[in-house]
């Protein structure tokens, strides 16, 4: 289950990284239907490692990811209603923020998933 959460994540990471440079090359928000993807697969891969954690012994890493992505999904939600759904800018450092989050609870997530201990 971390394995398939991992794969989930990194697509959301992708799409992540393609919405911070649409944000930063063209300083427009990404299109909503972009925002509204990530969201949906960052939920899911979130709700795999959630349902993996209440079920069985996972490694320490992996919970710390899942603080971390609570945290990132938090930035997130900050992001998509306080400024996307009003029609402003995202902030640079909210936006650098949600992606530091997010992208140190993938590195953990991923060391859990595939580590090998």
């Amino acid at each position: 289950m971390l394995q398939t959460a991992s794969i989930l994540l990194v697509i959301t990471a992708l799409g992540g990284l393609l919405m911070a440079g649409i944000r930063f090359a063209t300083r427009h928000n990404p299109p909503a239907w972009l925002a509204m993807l990530h969201g949906l697969l960052a939920a899911s891969g979130l709700t795999l490692l959630v349902y993996a954690a209440c079920t069985q012994p996972v490694p320490s890493l992996a919970v710390l990811a899942l603080v971390l992505f609570l945290l990132a999904a938090t930035g997130g939600a900050i992001l998509s209603l306080a400024y996307k759904w009003r029609q402003r800018l995202l902030p640079a450092w909210l936006v650098l923020t949600h992606a530091l989050v997010a992208a140190t609870g993938l590195i953990l997530l991923l060391l859990a998933a595939f580590g090998g201990d």
